[in-house]
């Protein structure tokens, strides 16, 4: 069999898979390296199984509920165990239903680690395959270098095979792994404390959503630990122990690193192959995926602009749409979904009031509230949502929420957000009732005017 061919692609996640499949569509014949499973960290250690086990913590409070409705001897124990077996039988699956997607499309799959020797030539497990073009998708790992000691910690790749639920768990990092598995986690039954240097977790976020999420993480017991630098990280008899710079030492059975991620490069022959690297590491690109290298792009995490997985999917396709289906294709990054999948969960797409407010004046719209559900058992949970609207031409820019389902209805608006729906679209659109996201159509009034040349709302 030969070994040319008209693409090449270096990872096989979500991201390099969709590229892979939309080029043999388009009738190129392609070959995928993988140098572990196929899959990535998206379905193999990352949004896959955090999101089954965040479905598990979810039942502790789901069982409180019960009682608040009238239901008795409700009650269980959880056995990490038990889900650790399940996920990974999960795991296998989704995997088996990647392989046989590529084998359908007709993609070749090398298991091993690529090496770029230039001119297109890639080395894989004693082979060396040529592609007229080469498309990096090689995604992102845990990085470690945040503070000494942090390489002892585990990451979330551990953490998700994790058999035994620790006692007392400290999370290093605020933004959006570590608050996730920081909640995740209490929700099983651990006790968590979350470190990290800001004031308020999910720096970048909007800053309504990360107050309140500080207060939920609180009212849910854990111990949040912020505002001060950390120094380093210490193997004890008893566990670990984390230095801080005012001289506190906070002590856990187990720590996950939750300070970053950094996008993998290391070892692909990247300089031999004249692939530029931006100051972050990453490799760079342009608009079309398009690396500094002739006949190399590069997609997802490794090039880390909008670090999603349907982003890494959005870019491979828009790559092999181009590049073998004469339709050439972009991807727009400004208007990117996202949720957290804490305890209440968030959800965003658009941008802040900060952000807005910065380009000039804008209505910020509000609703605060207990939800039915919660309310009803004696709960004391909130949900709150936010339109942020352009004050000039009532475009609505940024659409927020902490609550629960809100990364199912903001998903759903962020349609409407994309298509350049106004406030006047909203208001005219009638409500389903008794629902959450009927609030986000009957905000009738701002709270307030932000932005340059602001003027009290009327």
């Amino acid at each position: 069999m030969s070994d040319a061919f008209d693409l090449v692609v270096i990872g096989a996640g979500s991201g390099g898979v969709a590229a892979a499949r939309r080029a043999a569509a388009h009738g190129a014949r392609v070959l995928i390296v993988e140098a572990d499973r196929v899959g990535g960290t998206c379905v193999i250690r990352g949004c896959v199984p955090k999101k089954l086990m965040m479905y598990a913590a979810g039942f502790a409070q789901a069982f409180d509920e019960a009682r608040g409705y009238g239901w008795t001897g409700v009650t269980g124990t959880f056995e990490m165990s038990r889900w650790a077996d399940a996920k990974a039988a999960e795991t296998r699956r989704l995997e088996g239903i990647y392989r046989q997607m590529l084998t359908d499309a007709g993609v070749e799959l090398a298991e091993g680690r690529a090496k770029l020797l230039g001119g297109g030539a890639v080395a894989v497990g004693g082979r060396t395959v040529r592609g007229q073009r080469l498309l990096i998708a090689t995604g992102g790992a845990p990085a470690h270098a945040a503070l000494p000691g942090l390489s002892m910690a585990m990451t979330s790749n551990e953490l998700l095979d994790l058999r035994e639920l620790p006692r007392r768990l400290l999370v290093v990092g605020g933004g959006y792994i570590a608050v996730e598995f920081a909640s995740i986690l209490r929700g099983l039954g651990s006790e968590v404390t979350l470190a990290y240097r800001g004031t308020l977790p999910l720096r970048g976020f909007d800053t309504d959503l990360r107050t309140r999420l500080a207060t939920a993480l609180s009212a849910r017991g854990i111990v949040l630990a912020s505002g001060v630098d950390m120094v380093g990280l210490e193997r004890t008899s008893s566990g670990f122990a984390l230095t801080r710079a005012d001289g506190s030492v906070l002590t856990a059975d187990a720590v996950l690193n939750a300070t970053g991620r950094r996008p993998n490069t290391a070892g692909l022959g990247l300089e031999d192959a004249g692939v530029a690297l931006n100051a972050a590491g990453a490799i760079a690109v342009d608009a079309d995926s398009r690396s500094s290298a002739d006949g190399i792009w590069a997609i997802g995490d490794v090039t880390d602009r909008v670090n999603l997985t349907p982003v890494a999917i959005a870019e491979g396709r828009a790559f092999a749409d181009s590049a073998f289906g004469r339709r050439p294709t972009r991807v727009d990054h400004r208007t990117v979904a996202s949720a957290v999948f804490t305890d209440p969960p968030i959800a965003t797409v658009g941008l802040s009031e900060a952000d807005a407010s910065r380009l000039g004046p804008v209505d910020i719209y509000e609703s605060d509230f207990r939800p039915m559900k919660t309310a009803f058992a004696g709960g004391n949970a909130r949900t709150y949502m936010k339109l942020v609207v352009d004050g000039l031409n009532e475009r609505v820019l940024g659409i927020h929420m902490i609550g629960t389902d809100a990364p199912e209805i903001v998903q759903s608006l962020a349609v409407a957000l994309t298509c350049g729906a106004t406030k006047r679209d909203f208001d005219r659109t009638l409500a389903v009732h008794p629902t959450a996201a009927e609030e986000f159509v009957l905000m009738r009034e701002p709270v307030r005017r932000v932005g340059s040349a602001a003027v009290p709302a009327v």
